[in-house]
């Protein structure tokens, strides 16, 4: 059998790339002193005050119960929750209310044409048999 004769090969350049670079940001380094780190002798500081972290509680005197009362940040919290919930069910149902009736109205104007098109076909069909 003989060899096919195939055409040579097309010359092709090399397309030269350069290799990406990109310039690192630099920050400045932080420092930060270790936790045992104290003052040096003959130097006074200032006492940190202790804040107090105790939960609030409310005492009722006739059954002589602590009730604990939650903090001012759960209490904002569920105040800021409380309000979006509330603004956005009332500004979101007249918006919901349109869109059902024209949902509704669409879809009952479908099923009417199925029924028509059904009849139609009835008819006709009752017609050819007799």
């Amino acid at each position: 059998m003989k060899a096919p004769n195939l055409p040579k090969a097309l010359d092709m350049p090399s397309i030269p790339l350069k290799q990406p670079s990109a310039e690192m940001p630099v920050f400045p380094p932080i420092v930060i002193p270790p936790s045992n780190l104290s003052a040096p002798k003959g130097v006074e500081g200032k006492e940190k005050e202790e804040v107090q972290t105790e939960q609030p509680k409310l005492s009722l005197p006739v059954i002589d119960i602590d009730l604990p009362l939650p903090t001012a940040e759960v209490v904002a919290t569920a105040t800021y929750a409380a309000v979006a919930a509330v603004a956005t069910t009332t500004l979101a149902t007249p918006l919901f209310d349109k869109l059902k009736k024209q949902i509704q109205k669409f879809l009952q104007k479908k099923i009417d044409k199925w029924k028509e098109q059904k009849q139609q076909k009835k008819n006709l069909k009752d017609s050819s048999v007799n």
